[in-house]
């Protein structure tokens, strides 16, 4: 039974609505997950069986990946914002993290007919958080996705000792509003497309938690890039 002081003081506690949206936001972002996973099985045993069937898996792979993708975004700021965010630097081999985020968008990549080219170094390793950093590399490949013609370029060098993941991809470029202030979060909000900036505010971010002496991380956008479209870059000292 709930006495009146206990619904008095039930009533007088402030709620903290961030707290509570964040721990809605990591209960969708699970459940997505499982219903990712279940989606990636029954696709695997149901290949599509003709050119309407593909085009409905691309949309369902497509929209499920953006939305999981973006509650991770939501939830990662959240963290960042509150200081519970563990940066953990640790070497990589850079081109493990690249393959795994292609092998986890292979479904979305093949029912869009996106042909991908890799070029990075077997033995080019560096420091960085491979869960953030990969965090940012997904998010970009699944907008690559949607945006490209039929062509995405993954590439990874060392430029002026930082490390430069690039994506390039065949579409018709970044927005001119993109690419004045790429980390702003009102700056390239589009209601035709649902696009609100978020992801390359995440990628901003997590680029600047990765530190070197008086060097941080950095993103770039740009256009006319190796494929004739946009280009991402994610500067890592």
């Amino acid at each position: 039974m709930i006495d009146d002081n206990d619904m008095t003081s039930a009533k007088d506690t402030p709620l903290d609505f961030a707290f509570v949206l964040a721990s809605s936001v990591h209960d969708m972002k699970n459940s997505l997950g499982m219903l990712l996973n279940t989606l990636a099985t029954m696709m695997e045993k149901s290949p599509p069986q003709d050119a309407e069937q593909t085009r409905t898996y691309a949309v369902l792979e497509y929209e499920a990946a953006r939305i999981n993708s973006e509650l991770v975004q939501l939830l990662s700021l959240y963290r960042m914002q509150h200081e519970h965010l563990l940066v953990q630097i640790d070497e990589h081999h850079v081109i493990d993290v690249l393959e795994e985020q292609l092998a986890r968008n292979d479904m979305l990549f093949r029912t869009r007919g996106i042909h991908l080219q890799l070029d990075c170094d077997e033995d080019l390793s560096w420091y960085f958080d491979g869960e953030l950093i990969g965090g940012v590399i997904n998010n970009i490949l699944v907008n690559c996705a949607r945006y490209c013609r039929s062509t995405l370029l993954v590439s990874a060098k060392i430029i002026d000792n930082k490390l430069c993941i690039a994506i390039a991809d065949d579409g018709q470029g970044y927005p001119a509003s993109m690419l004045a202030a790429p980390h702003e979060i009102n700056a390239g909000v589009s209601f035709s497309s649902g696009s609100t900036n978020l992801g390359l505010l995440f990628a901003h971010r997590v680029a600047a938690l990765h530190r070197s002496r008086e060097q941080q991380g950095y993103i770039q956008l740009a256009n006319q890039g190796p494929l004739g479209g946009g280009v991402f870059q994610l500067w890592l000292p």
